[in-house]
């Protein structure tokens, strides 16, 4: 346990909807294809993650909740209905910040649009689009049911529901992609003027399709143009990265990540969600990682099983806590400051002195002791920053 700390991290609330229309090879996320008009179970899905977030209340002590974010699966299959109800219950049980940031998932194909204004009706504010790409050949690809006209119809119906908080998920390092096709595709996200980008390089997850049968990716040299040429164009266009591999205007940040990354905690409720909470007994901090029952219709028969929606926890120890901290809090650009780490990763930064040194000395590190701050070259090998930093005190 922890003795650092005073006082407890902010707090969100992360909503998992299990379903979409139909899984991408490359996808590890806990989502389960149904087809095309397939009815889902709105009323018993609502009535158990209402179930499941009153089961957690305690865990939240009357804490204010920062954010929320609606993941998925694919969430914009819901109605706005769904989503109103769902709300009101929120604002019912827990105590939520004045400002507070409401983000949803939202597929650009034809299936959801129509549906915006009634989500930026029920209290959604924000708005994450899973563009990918705007090129058909590639999006056909990567196994997504949308065009990249129904991506910029999307961002169009969206704008007129009200939403002025949108973020474009756009991927690079695509099946046979080259450096002008992955260039060419941000310019059509920056020609959409969204607040937030979020650009990340495809891989291979375990568990998926791609990993099973790989597609010929770009040679490393093409990644590494694509990674160059496209940070120097959203840098110019006015997006400042901010973590690894999201870009914002100013104070367009995701809060909703910030707070993973700045080690907050969340409560998680639906299908698989997971959760990270902390508590304060007799001074000492203890962090649990809790989990829900992960197949959606397991996690509709644990609304009525004795045993509730959690499906398994686990304490964050203390040998595990400074590599727990430092996944997060690496992938932001500016770091932490030395303070902040000692705060939250359970030891004195002293005992980390010959590790930091390795660090720096190998280019992954800033050289500045008071921050604990990845270097451009760190932020690109983030494993082998974290593998120095999780290695046994010397």
């Amino acid at each position: 346990m922890s003795t650092a700390s005073n006082t407890l991290p902010p707090l969100a609330l992360y909503v998992h909807v299990p379903w979409c229309v139909r899984k991408c090879p490359y996808c590890d996320f806990n989502s389960h294809g149904v087809g095309r008009g397939a009815a889902l179970p709105e009323e018993a899905y609502l009535a158990a993650l209402i179930d499941d977030l009153k089961a957690d209340l305690p865990l939240a002590a009357g804490r204010e909740v920062v954010s929320v974010f609606i993941g998925g699966g694919t969430p914009s299959l819901m109605s706005a209905s769904f989503y109103r109800r769902l709300l009101q219950a929120l604002e019912a049980c827990l105590p939520l910040a004045e400002d507070i940031e409401i983000t949803l998932e939202a597929n650009p194909g034809t299936l959801e649009r129509g549906r915006f204004a009634g989500y930026r009706a029920a209290g959604i504010n924000r708005l994450s689009l899973g563009v990918q790409s705007f090129q058909d050949e590639q999006l056909t690809a990567l196994g997504r049911i949308h065009s990249g006209d129904d991506a910029q119809a999307a961002v169009q119906e969206a704008r007129e529901a009200g939403f002025d908080n949108l973020n474009i998920d756009l991927m690079h390092g695509l099946p046979g992609q080259s450096v002008a096709s992955a260039l060419a595709d941000l310019d059509q996200a920056l020609a959409l003027a969204p607040e937030h980008l979020s650009w990340y390089q495809l891989t291979l997850e375990p568990n998926t399709e791609f990993h099973s049968h790989p597609p010929t990716l770009p040679e490393e040299e093409v990644l590494w143009d694509i990674q160059d040429m496209g940070h120097d164009k959203l840098e110019a266009a006015g997006l400042a990265r901010y973590e690894i591999s999201a870009y914002s205007r100013p104070a367009r940040r995701a809060r909703h990540n910030l707070n993973y990354w700045q080690f907050g905690d969340y409560l998680g409720i639906g299908a698989g969600a997971h959760g990270k909470l902390s508590a304060r007994a007799e001074g000492e901090l203890a962090i649990e990682r809790r989990w829900k029952a992960r197949q959606p219709e397991a996690y509709l028969r644990r609304h009525q099983d004795p045993r509730g929606f959690v499906a398994g926890r686990a304490p964050v120890s203390d040998e595990e806590l400074p590599l727990e901290f430092a996944m997060n809090a690496l992938r932001l650009v500016d770091g932490v400051s030395m303070a902040t780490w000692e705060a939250n990763a359970g030891k004195p930064a002293s005992l980390m002195h010959a590790r930091l040194q390795e660090a720096r000395e190998k280019g992954l590190l800033v050289e500045d002791t008071r921050r604990l701050q990845a270097s451009s070259r760190g932020l690109l090998f983030l494993n082998e920053l974290l593998a120095i930093i999780s290695e046994p005190d010397r």
